[in-house]
């Protein structure tokens, strides 16, 4: 049997909704033991979000698998005591609590690495435990305002438009499990533990590599460009007769091909405005047009078949109940089917990174609240 990565680190995780959860539950995915705190009475607050099985929070359970949970009532010394003997025995201390909260109930870093001098202590917030923002309250939506990255993505004429998915608490967690790893192989040659600031905007925002490059080098401004490149074009998705799909022509043998093999156009290897790969994003607008004209004489499966036998990048663009039932999602194993002993079998997404020694695996379902009270406890002698 194979023995995974991280198998025989504890971490416990003070974090509630996304960005502290998906960290921990990574670490757990791939063998540390990790110890869901939740507060009492009500834990976290994700398991009032629906949709609902039976009165537990799908939502909940997909962020906290591989975990065990424990309910303490950090304001009353008893509980706070069970927290305390808890760390004793950690690697890792995660929580999301604003700025100074984890001061006042005594659970900062400064107390705990008293209790274990070699503890790693991961603080994830909204801004971070310094600078002027530091106090406020900080959602992924707002991260998004703040970063800039709202105000680049949407059409060309529209609104700044919220990123789909919860990507400054995704980039967060992705952050904290890096710094996280990085800080235990330190503890593991040194012996020492750390303490580490994780905010969502700074996570996000070092991401925007690219309109950095832009902003410093010349002082440009990154634009809502709808699906389109800020430096590339033919590269978005394009509407055909009946859908949209993406097309990914950005170099200039890949656009020679699609004019003269997938569209069947070569008076466009002589439009000077198309010459080349800088002056076709100047016109992208026109270009646009001139190639939906063309796409929408056909279905999307006729050019995609064109242009992947012309070995021209380009796909679909899916719903998401299309991504859950396409064969290559399902073979690559992104959708996993487990036991839960209360609602039979669930689905949930599996591991993004396959390996081939230390494999992830789904041990265990999310806890129900409290679930490892007394479990716990009694492994501490309390």
């Amino acid at each position: 049997m194979m023995t995974q990565a991280l198998s025989g680190m504890r971490v416990i995780d003070a974090t509630q909704i996304l960005a502290g959860p998906y960290c921990t539950m990574v670490l757990g995915d791939m063998g540390a033991e990790v110890i869901k705190v939740e507060k009492s009475p009500g834990g976290d607050d994700t398991r009032r979000m629906g949709p609902y099985i039976d009165g537990e929070s799908h939502m909940f359970m997909m962020v906290n698998r591989n975990k065990r949970g424990i309910c303490l009532n950090l304001k009353e010394e008893e509980d706070k005591q069970v927290l305390y003997e808890l760390v004793k025995t950690a690697d890792v201390f995660i929580e999301n609590f604003r700025p100074g909260v984890a001061a006042k109930l005594k659970i900062d870093y400064e107390t705990l690495k008293e209790l274990n001098p070699g503890i790693i202590y991961c603080s994830i917030s909204g801004y971070g435990q310094t600078g002027p923002y530091r106090n406020k309250g900080g959602f992924d939506i707002m991260a998004q305002g703040l970063s800039g990255i709202m105000d680049m993505t949407g059409e060309k004429d529209g609104k700044p438009v919220k990123v789909g998915i919860a990507i400054h608490d995704i980039a967060a967690a992705q952050t904290a499990i890096q710094s996280v790893l990085t800080a235990y192989i330190h503890k593991l040659k040194s012996g020492e533990g750390q303490y580490i600031d994780v905010s969502l905007v700074d996570s996000a925002l070092a991401w925007t590599v690219w309109e950095a490059a832009a902003y410093f080098g010349e002082g440009q401004l990154p634009k809502r460009n709808g699906t389109a490149h800020r430096a590339a074009a033919p590269y978005q998705g394009y509407a055909t007769g009946d859908g949209f799909i993406l097309i990914g022509a950005a170099n200039q043998k890949l656009w020679e091909k699609f004019c003269l093999y997938v569209v069947d156009q070569p008076q466009w290897l002589e439009d000077e405005r198309y010459a080349t790969n800088s002056l076709r994003n100047e016109h992208a607008l026109q270009l646009e047009v001139d190639i939906e004209n063309v796409l929408r004489t056909h279905s999307s499966a006729h050019w995609l078949a064109l242009l992947e036998d012309n070995g021209i990048p380009s796909g679909p663009i899916y719903s998401y109940d299309q991504t859950m039932n396409d064969q290559h999602i399902q073979e690559r194993e992104m959708i996993l089917e487990y036991e839960h002993h209360q609602f039979g079998t669930l689905k949930t997404l599996g591991f993004p990174a396959k390996y081939s020694q230390t494999p992830a695996k789904l041990s265990k379902p999310a806890p129900r609240l409290g679930e490892h009270n007394e479990e716990i406890r009694a492994e501490l002698g309390l």
